[in-house]
C-alpha cells in the first residue's frame, strides 16, 4: 500500500486543520502563492539543466527591501509545501491531486533547493509515480516532469530508483496513446537514469531501447536530443555496445553527425561521443568505417605547430605524382596559375580518388595553418580507461588526409598515433586506396628508420594492413599498395629491417607479412586467376608420370619473382633469424615466413644458408604436426592438442611443403635431409583430410622428392602412385565433376576417371565412391551422349560390381535414367541393360 502523508507527518503540524480540509478555493489560493513563473524547463543528462532563476526578471540588481520581500514571499510559499505534497496522497480528490502534482511540478523548476524542500517529505515519491498511471493527461505529464526535476538531483535518483521510478516510466513511455509534452518528460528522465552506470542495465533489459533509437528519427530535436543523450550514456558502457548496435544505432548516429543545421550542436556532440566510443571495438569500428567515417587521434594543437606548409612550387597530387603540365599553354599566361584550364581534356582528368585526396589535404593543410585544426578543449568530454588517447571522428575524405598529416609532424607519440589509426582503418580497399592517393606510404616507410622504436612498429602495423590483397571472385585482385610500396624503395628498407637484429619481433612479424605480399604480388595473379579447366585437373595425375609439369610451374614462379628476389641479398644471421621465427611463431605467421623464404629459396646462396639454418628440420617439424592434425587415424587424441583449426594447420603445411619443393632444388640441401622419413610424413599426409588444395602440393613435392632423392628399398614407386591416384587425383576429378558448371568440362572428367577406372585397380573404384562419385556422374548419365555417356555407363557398371553400391546407385536414380537409355535403342543401349542386370531392380 502507498504511504498516505498525514497532518502529523513533519512540515506540517504548525499548519491548521481546516487548511488541509478546506474547500478547493482554499487549494487554488495555495496554489498561486506556491507557484513561481521563473522557471523555464526541466533537467536532464549534461545539456538541460536545472536554472536557477531568481523571483526577479530584469537585469537590474534588487534592492535590499527587494531581497527581504523576496525571501519572505519565499518563506510563505515555502510553508504551503507540506499541504500539496498531503494532497498527492490516494485518498485525496482526483482533481485535488492533479492540482497539488502541478502546482509541486511548478515548484520543482525553482531549482535545488526548490526540490529539496519537497523531498523532505518521505514517501512523496512514490505518491509522484503513483500519477503516472492517471487518467489525466495533465496530472500524468506533471507527474513526470517532476520525476524528471527530482532525477536531475544525484541524491534523489537511486531513492527514486529504489520506489520503482525507471519501470514505471518505461511502462509510461512504452504506450501508444502519451502525448509528445510527456514522451519528453519520459525521455528526459531515462537521460537523468543512464547518468549513474548502476542503472544503465534496466534500460538494455527492457524493450524500451529499440524506441529510444527510434526517436533519433524524429523531427521534433528535444526527441533527438534526449535519446542521442541516453545512447551517448549507454554507450560509455562496453557491455553495452552489442546491444546498440543491434538496435540500429550506427547509422543514425552517422546521420545526425554529419548534420550541419545550428539546432544540431548539441546532438552532433552526443553523436560524436557515442561513436567513439563504440569505435573502441574493432568490429563496430569497422561498422563505422563502411559508413563513411574514420577515428582520429587528437594530439593537441601544440603538435600542428610544427607543420611546414610546402614552399611554392609545381603542384602534385598527394601521393606524389607530379600534375603534367599543359603542351598547349594559355596565351594569356595564366597555365600555371589556372591548373583548371585543361582539367576538362578526358585524358588530363585525373580520377574521383585524387581529387577527393586534394580536396582532403587542401581542407586539413589550411586548418592547420591558421589554427583551427584541433581545439584545446577538444575532446575532454570522453572518459573511460584510456582518458589519454582521445579522438575524434571525421568524415573519410578529412579523417584520411589529417592521419597524413599527422605523420609529416614532429611529435613521436602524435606519429605513432596516427600510424595506428591508419592500422585500424584500412579494413576495406577503398580506404587502403585512399590511403594510398593520400600519400601514406612514403611517410611510413621513411618512419621504419625513425630513432622511436614504438614509431617504428607501429609503421610497420600501418604497412601490414594497408598490404593486405582483397578477393573479387572469381579473380584475385592484389592491392596496389605492395606496388606503391615497391616504388617508393620500400623493398630495400623491409630487408634492412629484417637484417637488422635489434628490430623487435612484433615489428619483425608486421614486416614479413607485408614481404610475403610482396613475394605473392605477381604469382598469386597468374596461379588463381586461372579457371579449374579440366587441363588443371588433371595435371596433377600427370605429375604422377613425371616431374616436367612441376618443373615447368617452378620455371614460370621463378620468372615472375626473378627481379624481386635479385634485389634480396640476406646474410646467415637474417636466414637464422628466420628460421628461428618460423620454429616459435604461431600458425599464421609460419605460413607467412614460408612464403620469404621460398621466394628467397631462388637462390643458391640463400639456399645454403638455410641448410646452415636447420631450415629442413623446423619444416620436419611442421609437417609432423600436420600429420598428427590431419591423419583420421589419431583424430581421437585431438582433444589434448592445442586448438588449431585443421584450416589453419594446413594452410602452414602447404607453405611448409612449397618450401620444400624448392629446396630440393639444391643438393646442399637434399642431402642434409632424411628423405625417407619426408616422404612418409607427405605420404601419410596425403592419406588424411587435408583440403584438395594443400594434396596438390603434397603430390608435387613426393613426385620431387622421388626424382631429385630416390628412393629406398623399402618403398614402393608404385604404390606411391597409387596413393596420390587415390587420395589425391580422385577426390580431385570428383570435385570437380560435382561443382563445375560446364559441361564440356565434366566430360573430360569422366573420360578421364575411365581411364584410371579401367586399370582395374579395386582401390580406385572405391575411391570414387568414397569421395562422393556415384551422384554425380548418375547426373551426368541423364544430360550426357556420346563418349561421356559411354564412359559414364563404363564407370558405373565398375562401380556396380561391390554390392555395397548398389543402393547409392539406385537413390541417384540411375534405374530410371537406364531403361529409358535401353527402350531408345541408342548406341550404348547395350551397356545399360548389362548395367541394369547387376542392379537388384
Amino acid at each position: 500500500m502507498l504511504p498516505v502523508i498525514t497532518a502529523a507527518s513533519p512540515g506540517l503540524s504548525h499548519l491548521p486543520r481546516n487548511h488541509l480540509i478546506g474547500r478547493r478555493f482554499h487549494l487554488r489560493r495555495h496554489r498561486l502563492l506556491l507557484a513561481t513563473p521563473a522557471m523555464a524547463s526541466c533537467g536532464a543528462g549534461r545539456s538541460r539543466r536545472i536554472l536557477l532563476v531568481g523571483a526577479f526578471a530584469s537585469g537590474d540588481s534588487p534592492s535590499r527591501q527587494d531581497v527581504d520581500h523576496s525571501a519572505g514571499a519565499m518563506s510563505s510559499r515555502s510553508a504551503y509545501i507540506g499541504l500539496f505534497v498531503r494532497l498527492l496522497g490516494l485518498d485525496n480528490d482526483a482533481r485535488d491531486r492533479e492540482h497539488a502534482v502541478c502546482t509541486l511540478y511548478q515548484y520543482s523548476l525553482g531549482g535545488r533547493k526548490s526540490i529539496d524542500e519537497i523531498m523532505q517529505f518521505p514517501g512523496c515519491i512514490v505518491l509522484i509515480i503513483s500519477l503516472l498511471k492517471s487518467e489525466s493527461t495533465h496530472a500524468c505529464e506533471a507527474a513526470a516532469g517532476l520525476l524528471c526535476n527530482i532525477t536531475s538531483v544525484q541524491i534523489y535518483r537511486k531513492m527514486a530508483v529504489e520506489s520503482g521510478a525507471m519501470e514505471a516510466i518505461i511502462s509510461l513511455l512504452c504506450k501508444s496513446t502519451i502525448t509528445p509534452e510527456i514522451m519528453e518528460q519520459c525521455l528526459c528522465t531515462i537521460w537523468n537514469f543512464s547518468i549513474d552506470e548502476n542503472w544503465r542495465y534496466k534500460i538494455l533489459r527492457s524493450d524500451v531501447l529499440i524506441k529510444i533509437v527510434s526517436y533519433l528519427d524524429e523531427e521534433d530535436i528535444k526527441f533527438k536530443e534526449a535519446a542521442g543523450g541516453i545512447i551517448s550514456n549507454l554507450a560509455l558502457n562496453p557491455s553495452n555496445h552489442g546491444a546498440l548496435v543491434e538496435a540500429g544505432v550506427v547509422p543514425k548516429l552517422v546521420h545526425l553527425l554529419q548534420t550541419k543545421e545550428d539546432d544540431y550542436k548539441i546532438i552532433r556532440k552526443e553523436a560524436r561521443s557515442s561513436l567513439i566510443q563504440l569505435a573502441c571495438d574493432d568490429y563496430y569500428h569497422s561498422l563505422i568505417i563502411e559508413e563513411g567515417l574514420v577515428r582520429v587521434p587528437l594530439v593537441g594543437s601544440a603538435a600542428y605547430k610544427a607543420f611546414k606548409p610546402l614552399p611554392h612550387s609545381w603542384p602534385s597530387f598527394p601521393d606524389g605524382s607530379e600534375i603534367k603540365r599543359s603542351s598547349q599553354p594559355s596565351k594569356y599566361g595564366a597555365t600555371e596559375l589556372l591548373l583548371g584550364l585543361s582539367v576538362n581534356v578526358k585524358h588530363r582528368k585525373p580520377d574521383e580518388a585524387k581529387i577527393n585526396a586534394m580536396i582532403g589535404r587542401s581542407n586539413q593543410q589550411f586548418l592547420a595553418r591558421v589554427g583551427a585544426i584541433e581545439l584545446d578543449d577538444e575532446g575532454n568530454e570522453q572518459s573511460g580507461p584510456e582518458k589519454n588517447d582521445l579522438y575524434t571522428i571525421l568524415p573519410w575524405v578529412d579523417g584520411v588526409a589529417r592521419l597524413v598529416l599527422i605523420l609529416g609532424l614532429e611529435d613521436g607519440s602524435a606519429i605513432k598515433k596516427a600510424a595506428r589509426a591508419i592500422g585500424d582503418a584500412s579494413v576495406n580497399e577503398h580506404l587502403r586506396s585512399s590511403f594510398k592517393e593520400a600519400g601514406a606510404v612514403k611517410p611510413l616507410l621513411q618512419l621504419l628508420r625513425h630513432s622511436n622504436v614504438p614509431v617504428r612498429e607501429a609503421a610497420a602495423y600501418a604497412l601490414e594492413k594497408l598490404s593486405v590483397r582483397y578477393i573479387v571472385f572469381p579473380f584475385v585482385i592484389v592491392a596496389t599498395i605492395c606496388q606503391k610500396i615497391k616504388a617508393e624503395g620500400g623493398l630495400e628498407l623491409l630487408v634492412n629491417a629484417v637484417k637488422d637484429p635489434t628490430t623487435p619481433v612484433e615489428q619483425l612479424e608486421k614486416i614479413i607479412y607485408v614481404l610475403s605480399r610482396m613475394f605473392d604480388m605477381a604469382i598469386n595473379v597468374v596461379a588463381e586467376t586461372e579457371s579449374y579447366t579440366c587441363e588443371d585437373a588433371t595435371s596433377a595425375d600427370r605429375r604422377i608420370h613425371g616431374d616436367k609439369a612441376s618443373g615447368n610451374s617452378e620455371i614460370s614462379h621463378t620468372f615472375v619473382n626473378q627481379d624481386m628476389a635479385s634485389e634480396l641479398i640476406l646474410g646467415f644471421e637474417a636466414i637464422s633469424l628466420l628460421t628461428k621465427v618460423l620454429k616459435e611463431a604461431s600458425p599464421s605467421l609460419q605460413a607467412k615466413v614460408c612464403c620469404v623464404l621460398e621466394h628467397l629459396a631462388s637462390s643458391e646462396q640463400h639456399a645454403t644458408a638455410m641448410t646452415a639454418a636447420c631450415t629442413g628440420s623446423v619444416i620436419e617439424a611442421i609437417l609432423e604436426i600436420g600429420v598428427i592434425h590431419g591423419t583420421r587415424a589419431d583424430s581421437e587424441n585431438l582433444d589434448n592438442l592445442p586448438r588449431i583449426g585443421i584450416e589453419e594447420v594446413s594452410q602452414v603445411v602447404s607453405a611448409a611443403v612449397r618450401l620444400l619443393t624448392k629446396l630440393l632444388n639444391f643438393d646442399i640441401f637434399v642431402r642434409s635431409i632424411n628423405s625417407d622419413k619426408f616422404t612418409s610424413l607427405l605420404r601419410r599426409m596425403l592419406k588424411s583430410s587435408f583440403p584438395l588444395q594443400s594434396k596438390d602440393w603434397l603430390a608435387a613435392c613426393i613426385v620431387k622428392l622421388e626424382s631429385r632423392a630416390g628412393l629406398s628399398a623399402g618403398h614402393d614407386v608404385s604404390s606411391i602412385d597409387m596413393e596420390i591416384t587415390i587420395y589425391q587425383t580422385i577426390p580431385r576429378l570428383v570435385d570437380l565433376m560435382m561443382t563445375s558448371y560446364s559441361f564440356e568440362n565434366k566430360r573430360t572428367v569422366v573420360i578421364e576417371l575411365k581411364k584410371i577406372i579401367s586399370s582395374g585397380v579395386l582401390e580406385y573404384t572405391r575411391a570414387v565412391a568414397d569421395n562422393g562419385g556415384i551422384f554425380p556422374l548418375v547426373k551426368i548419365l541423364e544430360e550426357g551422349d556420346g563418349d561421356a555417356l559411354e564412359a559414364t555407363l563404363a564407370i558405373l557398371y565398375n562401380l556396380s560390381m561391390d554390392p555395397e553400391n548398389h543402393p547409392a546407385i539406385i537413390a541417384a536414380g540411375a534405374v530410371p535414367l537406364l531403361k529409358r537409355i535401353v527402350l531408345m535403342e541408342g548406341p550404348h543401349w547395350t551397356s545399360a541393360i548389362w548395367l541394369l542386370r547387376t542392379l537388384p531392380v
